[in-house]
């Protein structure tokens, strides 16, 4: 069964080629990262702001294309989780596209599958098995390392939750 979800937020790190795309379930608390790399994060965050490109990029190409076929998308589901092991896996996604009276189902990466919902107001699933497989994934990432308090500061000074930032990569 797919459950409805929406894209929460984005987490660009600087000094990090891994990225965030957290999307959270619309009716319940639970929550799914995916790692992605800089140049799709940068994808999902124009089409959210309805930044216009001079020319166009992968997504903007696969709209156009879209378009001058008589197709749309209709929903986007990620479909599955392969575990590499207890902390790395590569999840899986599908663009379901309507053409007509004809449903046509694509597999795509979660991100350029995010990246093309984003300007159609597309809705977003995730199928039940991947979020109860990216549960134990989140919940055995490691704390982020601590840094030394500064002298005259407490030691939770300058702290923050992070839990739920890290995920299994996607490719």
């Amino acid at each position: 069964m797919a459950v409805l979800m929406q894209l929460a937020r984005i987490l660009i790190r600087e000094n990090s080629q891994n990225h965030v795309v957290e999307l959270r379930e619309v009716d319940g608390d639970r929550v799914l990262p995916i790692v992605i790399g800089l140049y799709e994060a940068a994808a999902i965050e124009r089409r959210l702001m309805g930044q216009q490109l001079m020319r166009p990029l992968t997504h903007e190409l696969l709209d156009s294309v879209l378009q001058e076929l008589g197709a749309r998308i209709e929903k986007v589901v990620i479909s599955d989780l392969r575990h590499e092991d207890l902390h790395q896996g590569t999840y899986y996604a599908r663009l379901v596209l309507r053409q007509g009276d004809r449903l046509v189902d694509v597999d795509s990466r979660p991100s350029d599958a995010i990246a093309l919902s984003c300007s159609h107001d597309v809705p977003i699933y995730a199928e039940e098995h991947v979020l109860a497989a990216a549960q134990p994934m989140a919940d055995l990432d490691p704390p982020p390392p601590e840094e030394p308090p500064t002298p005259g500061s407490s030691p939770d000074a300058g702290t923050e939750d992070t839990a739920g930032e890290a995920a299994s990569p996607e490719q």
